[in-house]
């Protein structure tokens, strides 16, 4: 038949839903298309070689199972893998099987020379007065990938800077945009994959620069009479670092300057990374030109770190300083505070601060206590009876039928929203979370959540609904 190979991937997707956490395969398997099946043979269509990579590292073997589950033992997977040309821009794919490893059609990394300066060329990082010939990478060497926790929010650009880390410049993410709101660990990763590379390959002339300093540094150029030198200077660099071009707005002549060196270097097969607190599409009043060359790699975003994260990254601070709080306290502060990570941390160390300067054993209690004056929002805890109430107040429908067994379909994505939020916003376990709903499994909680995930990706309106929700649920809460 001629859906053979769609029947078969969706039966394997079927079984590898159920085997790994929504975020992943909506991020790993959700993108991949089947192109056909022949001889016990399935190929696949995914979208570059380091999302096959990804692939072989970390799914091969629940691939390989339920692919011979599906076509029998023997069978086979061949990647289709889409390889782009940053100067066409024309996608080339290229077969390879599973047990081969095929790199062709990437481009071969080339080791940079050290950046030693011509003279007559103006360095603007030379502090004035002092004889500086290399330049510093002004890199912040606390900012590691050792110290910079992985979850579901941040894991594809964790791993893509890791990649890009390792081969800068000879990979398809370049640039790499990271984008994402305060706190949530753009800068801090952008400076851990600089000194990875630094660490990997020293010759390499790694520079991070913030917006700010870059248009400041542009703006005494032009007061100089050195504007050429100035970007003779950023086209020798061969990892360029820039945080936060959301600053770029409005400033065509800083663009116009960013734009002869971003494509110096991108031409030149050298490494751009680049941060922002939005995606490239909802960037305003930058010129379309540099736009489109920041869609040229790869856009990963940070989203807020989940509870599980949070508890991690508490865990590791507190290592980090060598202290020890209880479970209940951690957890509480995790719960409470999920802005961002900044944040986090911050209340940590206002927490041990208060312990210290009142000489008391941190405990829960005190921990209430700090929390209240540290955040305001964070007064009183979140039940999943207060949230089926407000949920059954938006939607007009009594509690009672959102627990019932009824299947109408405003009643059931109103449960599944219930449920949703529940998870997201309650210490309770998935058990317990549907013992809530009638008597429901943790299955149906799994589900109920995916389905609110995913119709806020396609329904505006469904969406809209669960952000004033969102809102309503934090407001009347705190």
């Amino acid at each position: 038949m001629q859906d053979d190979h769609v029947t078969v991937w969706n039966n394997i997707l079927q079984i590898i839903k159920d085997n790994i956490n929504p975020q992943s395969f909506k991020t790993w398997f959700d993108p991949i298309l089947p192109l056909k099946v022949e001889d016990k043979v399935l190929t696949i269509q995914v979208p570059s070689q380091f999302f096959y990579e990804w692939l072989e590292e970390h799914y091969v073997g629940l691939l390989k199972k339920t692919l011979e589950k599906e076509l029998g033992p023997g069978s086979k997977l061949e990647y289709n893998i889409i390889v782009e040309n940053s100067g066409s821009r024309a996608s080339n794919p290229y077969t390879i099987n599973v047990p081969t490893r095929n790199t062709s059609g990437g481009r071969k990394n080339e080791v940079g020379m050290p950046l030693n300066l011509t003279a007559g060329i103006h360095n603007p990082f030379i502090i004035p007065g002092l004889k500086k010939i290399n330049i510093d990478s002004q890199l912040n060497p606390n900012y590691t990938f050792d110290n910079f926790i992985e979850g579901d929010c941040n894991r594809l650009a964790r791993s893509a800077g890791f990649a890009v880390s390792n081969k800068p410049g000879g990979t398809a993410f370049n640039p790499l945009m990271i984008f994402g709101g305060v706190g949530l660990g753009k800068t801090h990763l952008a400076h851990a994959i600089g000194s990875r590379i630094k660490e990997n390959i020293s010759s390499k002339a790694v520079l991070y620069v913030s917006s700010e300093k870059f248009i400041n540094q542009y703006i005494d150029s032009c007061k100089n009479g050195n504007n050429n030198d100035f970007i003779n200077f950023y086209q020798l660099v061969d990892v360029l670092i820039v945080d936060d071009v959301q600053f770029f707005a409005k400033k065509e002549k800083t663009q116009e300057i960013f734009f002869q060196i971003f494509n110096h270097l991108h031409q030149a097969g050298k490494q751009l990374i680049l941060t922002s607190d939005r995606a490239p599409r909802d960037l305003k009043d930058v010129d379309e030109r540099l736009l489109s060359r920041f869609k040229w790699g790869l856009s990963a975003d940070l989203q807020i770190p989940d509870f599980e994260t949070r508890i991690a990254i508490l865990e590791h601070k507190m290592y980090q300083d060598g202290i020890r709080l209880p479970g209940d306290v951690v957890e509480y502060v995790a719960h409470n505070i999920d802005s961002n990570i900044r944040e986090l941390e911050g209340a940590l160390i206002s927490l041990l601060a208060q312990s210290s300067l009142n000489r008391k054993d941190i405990d829960l209690e005190l921990a209430k206590k700090m929390m209240k004056n540290f955040v305001k929002n964070a007064s009183r805890e979140i039940s999943i009876d207060y949230i089926q109430k407000l949920v059954s107040d938006y939607f007009t429908i009594p509690v009672e039928t959102l627990k019932s067994k009824t299947r109408k379909r405003e009643i059931v994505q109103a449960r599944q929203i219930s449920m949703f939020f529940a998870k997201q916003m309650t210490k309770s376990s998935l058990k317990n979370i549907g013992m809530h709903f009638g008597g429901r499994d943790h299955s149906t909680v799994i589900h109920a959540c995916q389905t609110v995930n995913d119709l806020m990706d396609t329904d505006k309106k469904f969406k809209a609904d669960v952000e004033e929700l969102n809102k309503r649920i934090k407001i009347n809460t705190y």
